[in-house]
C-alpha cells in the first residue's frame, strides 16, 4: 500500500535523477555517506544497499511493489539503515557489492540488492526481490525478517561472514593478476572462441536475449583487416545489418534500444543508452570504411542525429539514456514498456493513403494480431513492433513496384510516423552528464566527421570536449568529475572516465589537427598514470583509493557493454606513444598486458577490446603526416582518401609549419623535416618514424595507402 501524501526523504537533496526517483518513498532512504554509515555504527543496525540506474525497469518494479509499500517501508526502516546508489554515478561502489553477489549467489544484476555490516562488508545479496512469497522464493518482506533475526541472533558470526567475503574477493583479485606470456596464438583464440559463438541464421553470438557488444566487432574487423579473413568480416557484417532491421534499432527516430529478448533481434528492452550508440555507430562506421556499403553509412547517421535531436544538450554534453517505460498515449497517466515506440496496423493505416499503407505494413511486418510474437510476456499484443525483414528491393518486388517508389514510400512514411510519434508522451530521460560516456560519443561524432564528411559532425564533437573541460575538469587539480547535472559537477571521476576521454581527445585531434585537444589527453594521461596505475603489478586499477568507503579497487579487464578502462587505456598508450615518442608508455602497455594475460589465456572472447589492443601492440603501427593547414582543398582531397580506409593501426598527425608542428617537433624530431613540396599538401607515409618519399598529388597518395607490401622499417633504415 502506497503512502497518500509522501513527505521527501534525504534523496530530495540529491542531483542523481535515479536517486530523485526514490526521494518521495516512504523509506527513509540516506544517499552513500559517512551520515548513513555513522547511524549505522551508532544504532548497531545492518545497512540495507540498494544499487540501480534511472533507466531500469526491474529497478522501476521493485520500487512500486516494495518501497512504496508503507508496511515494507516500515519494516526496512525499522530493521535497517537504508542506502541508495546510482550505479552510473558511483561505479566503483557499484563494482565492489556486484562482485560480492555474483560470489554469493553466482550471478547479478539490477537493482542489486544487498544487505551490510556498518563497517560495510557485505553478508547477503541478491537482485530483485518479488514482495511475496512465491514459487519457492522468499519475497522481499520475508528477507527483511530472517535477516534481522539472523543479525539480531548472531551478529559476530554476520560480521565474521562479511570478513571473509571481503578477503575473498581481495584474494581472487591477486589471483586473477597472475602473469603468463603475450603471443601470436591469443589472437587466433580469441577469433575461433567468437566463431564458435556466432549465430549463423540470425546474426550477433549466442542465443536470446542477444546485447549489442561492439567491442566483438572492432576485434573481428582488426583481425580481418590483418588476417583476410572472409568469416570474420562477415560475421561483423551479418550482425550489424540484422541489429538495423530488427526491433532493437528505432526504425522511424534512428538509434538502438538496450538488448534484444529474442534470437531474431526482434523485440527489445526499450531503454536506450548513450554508450550503445557511440560504440555502435564507431561500428557502422567502420563497416562502411570496409565495405563502401552505404546501408552502414546511413545507419550511422540516423543514429548521429538521434543524439544530437534528442539526447545533446543546449550547452554540448551529452545525455545518459532514455527509459523503456512511457505513459501510454491514450492514458497518460498509465506507463509501460515501449509504449512511445509500438504502432496498431490501424494507426498506420489511418495516417497514409492505402496503396502507401499497405507497402509500409509488408516492409515493417506490421499485423493486425501484432507482430511481437517473440514477447515472452505477451505485454505486446496487438502491438507491433517495426523492424524490417525485407530489403528495399524484396518489398518492391513483392508490391510489384519500382525500388525508388518503394524507397520513397517508406522514407514518406518514416517520416509521417514520427511526426506523429512526436505527439505522443516521451520517454523518461536521464539527463546527467556522464564524463566517460562522453568520451564514447566525442569519438563516434570525431571519427563520423571524416568518414561521413559533415562539419555538423566535428562541431558537435568540439562543443562536447569544451563542455566536459569548462564544466567537468578541475584545471588547478588536472583532476576529473564523473558527473554534470543541473549546474553541479560531483564525484571523483574513474578510470573509464579518463580513459573514454582521453580516447575521444586523441579522435578529435586527428579530425580537426587541433593541437590543444593532444595536449589535453596528454594531460589527462599523466593524471590517470598518477592516480590509477599499478606501478607493481600493471595495469590500472579502477578507482584512485583515494575514498575509503569503497573497500576494493578492483582492477576491470571485461569488455562487456562498455569496454573496460584497462582495455582503452591500453589502446590510448599505444597511440599516444606513437604521437609523443614516448617509450614510457610502450612499458606501460607491455606491463598492462601481461597483467591481463593469465585471463586472457583462460577466456580472451571476455575481453576482445584488449585483444584489439594486443594487435595494435605486436603490428608494426605507420604514421601518415600531412604537411599543411590541413585547410586547403588539396589537404581536405588528402584527408578524405585516407579518411574512406579502415586503418585501424595508422596514426595521423599534422605539420601545419606553426604551434602544432613546434609541439610534435620536440617530441618527435623526424616531423620538423616535414614541409609541403613545391608549396603543396604533401603526405608522408611512415613506419616507425622511418618515412617512404613525400607524395604531394592524390593518384600518388592513393596508390600509396593501396599498397599491402609496404615496406619495412628496417627496409627503409
Amino acid at each position: 500500500m502506497a503512502q497518500p501524501n509522501p513527505k521527501p526523504n534525504r534523496l530530495a537533496n540529491e542531483k542523481s535523477p535515479y536517486l530523485l526517483q526514490h526521494a518521495f518513498n516512504p523509506v527513509d532512504w540516506y544517499p552513500w555517506g559517512e551520515e548513513a554509515f555513522e547511524t549505522a555504527r551508532r544504532e548497531k543496525k545492518p545497512i540495507f544497499l540498494s544499487i540501480g540506474y534511472s533507466t531500469c525497469h526491474w529497478c522501476h518494479v521493485m520500487e512500486h511493489e516494495s518501497f512504496e509499500n508503507t508496511s515494507i517501508a516500515e519494516a526496512m526502516n525499522k530493521y535497517f539503515v537504508c542506502v541508495k546508489v546510482d550505479r552510473e554515478e558511483r561505479p566503483d561502489v557499484d563494482k565492489v557489492y556486484m562482485n560480492a553477489v555474483q560470489a554469493m549467489t553466482g550471478s547479478g544484476g539490477w537493482p542489486l540488492s544487498v544487505f551490510l555490516t556498518p563497517e560495510l562488508k557485505p553478508f547477503y545479496g541478491g537482485t530483485y526481490f518479488p514482495p511475496k512469497d512465491a514459487h519457492g522464493r522468499p519475497g522481499f518482506p520475508t528477507v527483511l525478517e530472517r535477516i534481522h533475526e539472523v543479525w539480531e541472533g548472531d551478529q559476530n558470526k554476520v560480521v565474521e561472514s562479511g570478513d571473509h567475503l571481503i578477503a575473498l574477493l581481495q584474494q581472487e583479485r591477486h589471483a586473477d593478476q597472475a602473469q603468463t606470456g603475450i603471443d601470436e596464438s591469443l589472437r587466433k583464440k580469441t577469433y575461433h572462441h567468437l566463431a564458435a559463438q556466432f549465430d549463423p541464421r540470425y546474426g550477433g553470438f549466442g542465443h536470446g536475449p542477444k546485447f549489442p557488444r561492439p567491442v566483438v566487432l572492432n576485434f573481428l574487423f582488426r583481425y580481418h583487416i590483418r588476417t583476410k579473413d572472409v568469416d570474420a568480416l562477415s560475421m561483423s557484417l551479418e550482425t550489424l545489418k540484422a541489429m538495423a532491421r530488427g526491433g532493437m534499432y528505432d526504425q522511424v527516430g534512428g538509434g538502438f534500444h538496450r538488448y534484444s529478448v529474442d534470437a531474431q533481434w526482434r523485440v527489445p528492452h526499450f531503454e536506450k543508452m548513450l554508450y550503445d550508440q557511440a560504440q555502435l555507430v564507431c561500428s557502422y562506421l567502420e563497416a562502411y570504411q570496409i565495405t563502401h556499403d552505404v546501408f552502414y553509412a546511413g545507419v550511422a547517421r540516423e543514429t548521429l542525429e538521434y543524439v544530437l535531436r534528442d539526447m545533446t544538450d543546449t550547452q554540448g554534453g551529452f545525455y545518459s539514456a532514455e527509459d523503456a517505460d512511457s505513459p501510454e498515449p491514450a492514458n497518460p497517466s498509465q506507463s509501460s514498456e515501449g509504449a512511445f515506440y509500438l504502432w496498431t496496423k490501424r494507426e498506420i493505416e489511418s495516417m497514409l493513403p492505402p496503396q502507401s499503407a499497405k507497402a509500409l505494413c509488408h516492409h515493417f511486418g506490421i499485423d493486425e494480431l501484432g507482430n511481437a510474437l517473440a514477447d515472452p510476456q505477451g505485454e505486446f499484443r496487438g502491438k507491433n513492433i517495426l523492424f524490417s525483414p525485407f530489403t528495399i528491393k524484396q518489398s518492391a518486388d513483392f508490391l510489384s513496384m519500382t525500388e525508388s517508389e518503394m524507397e520513397n514510400i517508406i522514407e514518406n512514411g518514416k517520416r509521417m510516423l514520427f511526426e506523429a510519434r512526436s505527439k505522443r508522451p516521451r520517454p523518461y530521460r536521464d539527463d546527467k552528464i556522464i564524463t566517460a560516456w562522453n568520451g564514447l560519443m566525442i569519438s563516434a561524432f570525431a571519427r563520423a566527421s571524416n568518414v561521413l564528411k559533415e562539419k555538423r559532425y566535428a562541431e558537435a564533437a568540439r562543443r562536447a570536449a569544451i563542455f566536459i573541460k569548462e564544466n567537468l575538469y578541475d584545471v588547478g587539480a588536472r583532476t576529473l568529475w564523473r558527473r554534470y547535472r543541473d549546474g553541479e559537477a560531483r564525484h571523483e571521476a574513474q578510470l573509464d572516465d579518463y580513459a573514454f576521454l582521453i580516447q575521444g581527445m586523441i579522435d578529435l585531434y586527428e579530425a580537426s589537427f587541433d593541437i590543444e585537444w593532444l595536449k589535453f589527453s596528454l594531460e589527462l594521461q599523466g593524471t590517470q598514470d598518477a592516480l590509477f596505475w599499478d606501478s607493481s603489478g600493471g595495469g590500472f586499477f579502477d578507482c584512485s583509493g583515494k575514498n575509503k568507503t569503497v573497500l576494493l579497487r578492483t582492477k576491470e579487464a571485461y569488455d562487456g557493454a562498455e569496454p573496460s578502462g584497462n582495455s582503452i587505456a591500453a589502446s590510448n598508450l599505444l597511440r599516444l606513444s606513437e604521437m609523443a615518442g614516448d617509450e614510457i608508455m610502450k612499458k606501460n602497455v607491455e606491463a598492462s598486458l601481461r597483467c591481463f594475460s593469465s585471463a586472457l589465456q583462460q577466456v580472451p572472447q571476455a575481453m576482445p577490446q584488449m585483444v584489439a589492443a594486443i594487435e595494435f601492440f605486436l603490428d608494426m603501427p605507420r604514421q601518415i603526416v600531412i604537411a599543411d593547414n590541413g585547410r586547403s582543398p588539396c589537404a581536405k582531397e588528402f584527408l578524405n582518401e585516407i579518411a574512406r580506409r579502415f586503418l585501424p593501426h595508422t596514426i595521423r598527425l599534422c605539420a601545419d609549419s606553426g604551434a602544432g608542428q613546434q609541439f610534435l617537433a620536440e617530441r618527435l624530431p623526424f616531423l620538423s623535416s616535414m614541409t609541403p613540396k613545391d608549396g603543396r599538401t604533401t603526405a608522408y607515409l611512415c613506419e616507425n618514424y622511418v618515412c617512404t618519399l613525400p607524395v604531394n598529388e592524390l593518384g600518388q597518395l592513393t596508390a600509396l595507402l593501396e599498397r599491402s607490401d609496404l615496406p619495412s622499417a628496417s627496409q627503409l633504415g
